[in-house]
């Protein structure tokens, strides 16, 4: 169930941001990436333990780093952090045991960042061609 409401709302948010002319701002994707890379360190305050929040804070570090540089260099590195950071997800409970993480988040996360990823290249692509994203 998580992976079919992370993809429902990654269109349900893409096609809001989309519809509302959100997205056409360059720093609208690099914040997402920041966003869905802090909610791991919010399971770790509910963890309590320092030695997650600081492992937590490392991987943080280096999605907000991508996103910044996909803000700053090149929008597609945002594109690639969000895509990474669902892959990541996907195996992140061998990186870090974050027991504040739900049961459900790491399906949830992955598929909407997966799903979101992909519609923003799309878009991203077709914006670059000139021609409207269907």
């Amino acid at each position: 169930m998580e992976y079919l409401v992370g993809i429902a709302l990654a269109l349900l948010f893409c096609a809001a941001a989309a519809g509302l002319g959100m997205d056409r701002e360059r720093v609208f994707y690099p914040v997402v990436v920041m966003a869905v890379a802090s909610y791991y360190l919010a399971f770790a305050v509910v963890d309590g333990r320092t030695e997650v929040w600081l492992s937590e804070v490392a991987i943080a570090a280096l999605f907000i780093a991508a996103a910044v540089a996909g803000f700053k260099v090149n929008p597609w590195i945002a594109v690639v952090a969000l895509a990474g950071h669902g892959v990541m997800d996907g195996f992140h409970h061998h990186l870090v045991h974050n027991t504040g993480v739900p049961r459900s988040w790491p399906g949830f996360c992955m598929s909407f960042d997966v799903t979101a990823a992909a519609i923003v290249a799309r878009v991203m692509r077709a914006r670059a061609r000139g021609e409207r994203a269907s």
